[in-house]
């Protein structure tokens, strides 16, 4: 029986190529091999890279995504692409046994755009499509590491272990949080010899979180508030570090939070909110900070610490056009739902569960909050 859920890469390009042009045509027009398009068509998808899959949507005139776009489940879609795959890279035993695996370097602006493309991905809550991504950039973006020159190599780190986090955040969305934390520890490996000083703080603050995620609140809380006391920016420091440092200030008020120290989250927001009064709305290293973050973190913890009404007063100053990801926004929103229910406000809460729904059905499809809360809401409308 067939059980494929959706077109293959090779078969969207096919489809898309049509008759307006022939393999090598495209091919051309790509700046790719005319065999790397017939691998494709061919189903052999793992083949293709980030920078070829961009030159190849380019000129079929259409998204990356829409080339990487299936109504598949990323848990289980075989051995080349999905969590089964990210896990295998992450896991890897090549060094181990002297056998580098036969993967061209990325360059570095191939890195760049990869990181960038990835980040998108997953604010918009497209696990699919980094399931495709991810297995393959991360053993190239190793090979990268190996293979460039000494005065590129401090940046590569960075790169790759910049993707590495990402694969990290994937992961936990999947149930994977070993291998995630296992992620974030060779990230932090790179980047302690890479070229940016912030960076090991942005891998601190996302280790905080995989911690969060699995119930070790105080260990999360302890990682993220150390990290922002070693990062301590002052007056003089840029803004970027004053962004970094309240992201860490909200993981550890997120962490204090969960373990039910409302007053110890309070401190921690107040001083975030300051941080955010610096910043105002910024989107350093891929993680949104500013005003409306501490405020969706404010509800946050008013909903984990059982404070329905606080949570939904609070829920009312976020504007509507708030600098929130989907992804963020989408939580923040099952939040004020989950704050309805328990408030026994049935319609309320059912009201945005459907606009959660609306605004990001590939987010909700991996989350759990949600799906129970709108199982226990009763359907007063279809």
């Amino acid at each position: 029986m067939d059980t494929s859920t959706g077109p293959s890469i090779g078969q969207r390009i096919a489809h898309l190529r049509g008759h307006r042009m022939t393999q090598a045509g495209l091919a051309a027009s790509a700046g790719v091999s005319v065999d790397l398009i017939r691998k494709l068509e061919q189903g052999r998808r793992h083949t293709v890279t980030i920078g070829s899959l961009q030159r190849i949507a380019r000129a079929l005139d259409v998204d990356a995504g829409e080339l990487l776009s299936k109504t598949q489940a990323l848990p289980d879609p075989g051995e080349h692409s999905g969590a089964v795959a990210i896990r295998r890279a992450l896991t890897h035993v090549d060094d181990l046994v002297g056998d580098q695996p036969d993967l061209e370097p990325l360059t570095l602006d191939e890195a760049r755009r990869t990181v960038t493309l990835g980040w998108g991905y997953y604010w918009a809550g497209r696990y699919d499509q980094l399931g495709h991504l991810l297995p393959n950039a991360i053993g190239r973006g190793r090979a990268t590491v190996r293979d460039v020159s000494a005065d590129q190599r401090a940046e590569a780190r960075d790169l790759t272990a910049q993707l590495l986090q990402l694969s990290s955040c994937v992961l936990v969305h999947l149930g994977y949080g070993d291998v995630a934390h296992l992620a974030l520890r060779e990230a932090l490996t790179l980047a302690a010899d890479g070229s940016d000083p912030l960076l090991g703080s942005v891998l601190r603050g996302s280790l905080s979180w995989v911690l969060l995620t699995q119930g070790r609140y105080d260990e999360a809380h302890r990682l993220a508030t150390a990290s922002a006391a070693g990062l301590a920016p002052t007056g003089e420091s840029p803004l970027p570090a004053w962004s970094v440092y309240g992201s860490l200030l909200l993981g550890g008020a997120t962490a204090a939070g969960r373990a039910g120290d409302r007053p110890l989250a309070g401190v921690l927001l107040d001083e975030a909110h300051l941080a955010a009064e610096r910043t105002g709305a910024r989107n350093d290293y891929e993680t949104a900070f500013g005003p409306d973050q501490v405020l969706m973190q404010t509800v946050d913890v008013e909903v984990v610490t059982e404070n329905y009404g606080a949570a939904l007063t609070t829920g009312r100053r976020m504007p509507p056009n708030a600098a929130l990801p989907v992804a963020a926004r989408a939580r923040h929103l099952s939040d004020l739902a989950l704050a309805h229910t328990r408030l026994g406000r049935d319609a309320a809460a059912l009201d945005v569960l459907l606009g959660i729904e609306h605004l990001a059905p590939d987010w909700m499809r991996y989350q759990s909050q949600p799906k129970a809360d709108r199982a226990r809401t009763p359907r007063t409308r279809r």
